[in-house]
């Protein structure tokens, strides 16, 4: 009993540090694509003002 809750909790600690990279990953995507579309819109506005 003692050993799978040493396991359980070692694998929470594993998920956890797992997790952080995941949320990482996915503000850096979002700040990737805010940008992208921004420069995108910009790009457009530029060519119909003409």
């Amino acid at each position: 009993m003692r050993c799978i809750f040493c396991a359980f909790i070692l694998l929470l600690c594993g998920c956890s540090n797992t997790w952080h990279g995941v949320k990482e990953d996915s503000k850096d995507a979002y700040e990737w694509s805010k940008e992208k579309v921004n420069q995108g819109a910009s790009w457009v506005e530029q060519k119909t003002s003409k």
